[in-house]
């Protein structure tokens, strides 16, 4: 007698599958979150260039997803926007293009994006929400990125109006964890201190950190954001954005975040702030009413406990997470 296996429903395809969110993903579907039902495929720049539309169709015709989570893009910190900003919003413009488009011609039933709290305008009233995203220029240091990332949600609308597709977005905020980049010149605010804390940690020297330490942000987990997108890819039916953030109350200053890394990681030495550097936004405050009215019960992994893992990892692993 030959065992009937249960067909595979959902073939989920993960773009930029190697990276912080994908990685998250992947071990949050692997310790037991993943369904009998779901085949998941992660992908990275190594299988196709996504930037090239025939590369990227060859690519949905191979693996024939029906769902697709998109979080592929060309990415950098502060200084490397400022310099390529043209080469941000080309190329972030074509991989987005050729992702939705192949996955409307192959029939792809659902796709979730990945945008960035960096997409709304930089004039604007705190709490941010998702009815803001348009209400005018974001920061100028990053246009081209964000330009790009705010056109996924013209053209979900698109999509959706002229074929009917249910393509849709999440807006995390800050988001940290394992397989970060934490690359100390080119990273974000959190790996590129736990790098610090860890070399001056090795050289007895002190830890100094860029700015005041005033600037408040709203860090999420990699692993919490994880969870969240499987709610999204499963549950969450409509067209328009949603912010994936801990809330307003939970927002943290740059120093706090420096003193948790340094606490999690057992450092002794003296912690100063060259207030010579500058300090960027103030504050980018999100709110996460509309993820509460969803998900009042979701609960988020306490901050200092997320950092205490995330220095964990990297230490275990530093050969690898500091390139």
């Amino acid at each position: 007698m030959t065992e009937v296996t249960e067909p595979v429903a959902k073939r989920i395809l993960v773009t930029g599958g190697t990276g912080l969110v994908g990685k998250a993903i992947e071990k949050v579907v692997a310790d037991g979150e993943g369904r009998p039902d779901e085949k998941w495929i992660f992908v990275s720049s190594r299988d196709a260039d996504l930037t090239n539309a025939a590369e990227t169709k060859a690519l949905f015709e191979q693996h024939k997803p029906t769902h697709v989570i998109h979080l592929a893009a060309m990415v950098g910190g502060l200084f490397k926007n400022i310099r390529y900003n043209l080469d941000f919003w080309r190329r972030n413009i074509h991989i987005n293009d050729n992702v939705l488009h192949s996955a409307y011609e192959t029939g792809v039933q659902k796709v979730v994006s990945c945008l960035s709290t960096c997409i709304f305008p930089d004039k604007t009233t705190y709490p941010i929400d998702e009815s803001m995203i348009h209400n005018g220029p974001p920061h100028s240091s990053n246009f081209g990125y964000s330009y790009a990332k705010r056109m996924i949600d013209i053209q979900n609308r698109g999509y959706f109006e002229q074929h009917g597709c249910r393509f849709t977005a999440v807006i995390p905020t800050n988001v940290f964890g394992p397989h970060d980049n934490f690359n100390i010149e080119d990273g974000h605010v959190l790996p590129g201190l736990i790098h610090k804390v860890y070399l001056a940690k090795q050289t007895g020297s002190a830890l100094t950190v860029w700015g005041t330490g005033k600037p408040r942000r709203q860090f999420i987990y990699s692993l919490d954001l994880a969870r969240l997108f499987l709610w999204v890819l499963r549950e969450y039916d409509e067209v328009e954005p949603i912010i994936l953030s801990v809330g307003e109350e939970d927002e943290v200053s740059i120093r706090e975040a420096a003193e948790a890394i340094v606490e999690a990681m057992d450092f002794r030495g003296e912690l100063l702030f060259d207030t010579t550097k500058a300090d960027g936004q103030f504050k980018k405050t999100a709110s996460n009413a509309k993820l509460r009215r969803y998900l009042p019960g979701f609960q988020f992994t306490p901050f200092r406990q997320a950092v205490k893992e995330t220095c964990a990892w990297f230490s275990a692993n530093y050969a690898n997470a500091r390139k």
